[in-house]
This record gives structure tokens, C-alpha cells and sequence, in this order.
């Protein structure tokens, strides 16, 4: 069956205080409609590590925060699907949040 692909905009470099909060952007184009079923994950790769971990899911309608890890209890869901947002808020920054965040859309048919 045919693949139509998704374009995800983000920033290319976020800056913020230690203390702060910081709005991370993830907008999305899609020439298809958006179904019920799109996911809206946020992964994030500290720096000088190797490694990626999912810190953020969205499905089914519902924002999924990550119970375990850094970022529990300082992240909140700020997007929309509808209006082709993905975007998360992170509260009261900490030094060891410097990295890498990647934000990656599903739309399935």
C-alpha cells in the first residue's frame, strides 16, 4: 500500500536557565487526514552519551509522561494533533537536560 511521509519541523537549538522551564516545539505536515490513531513520541540523548530514551509518548488521544527517569513530575504536554502540534514543556531545567530531544510522529492509516 502507499506510504505518504510526515514532515516534522522542530528547532534546531533550545536554550534555557537552570531553573526555567522550556517549551520544546514539534509541529507536523501531513497531506493525509490525522487519524485517531497517531503517536507522538519524544526521545532524548544526553550529552557525550550513545544512548536515546523515550521520555514522552502521546496515543490513543492521551499524553504518556514517563514515571521513571530525570524528567518525571517536569514535563507537560502542550500539543495538539489536530492542529499538527507536538510540543512539550519541561519545568524547573537541570544541567544533566543538555542533549539531544527528537521528536518523531506516527500517522497510521
Amino acid at each position: 500500500s502507499p506510504v505518504s511521509p510526515i514532515h516534522v519541523y522542530t528547532q534546531r537549538e533550545v536554550y534555557g536557565t537552570v531553573g526555567s522551564r522550556v517549551t520544546l516545539s514539534c509541529s507536523f505536515w501531513s497531506s493525509e487526514w490525522i487519524s485517531e490513531d497517531i503517536s507522538i513520541t519524544w526521545h532524548f540523548q544526553a550529552e557525550g552519551s550513545r544512548d536515546s530514551i523515550s521520555i514522552f509518548h502521546f496515543a490513543k488521544g492521551q499524553p504518556y509522561i514517563d514515571d521513571v527517569g530525570s524528567f518525571k513530575e517536569r514535563m507537560e504536554w502542550a500539543g495538539n494533533p489536530r492542529r499538527r502540534d507536538g510540543s512539550i514543556i519541561i519545568h524547573s531545567l537541570e544541567p544533566s537536560d543538555n542533549g539531544t530531544f527528537t521528536c518523531d510522529v506516527k500517522n497510521p492509516p
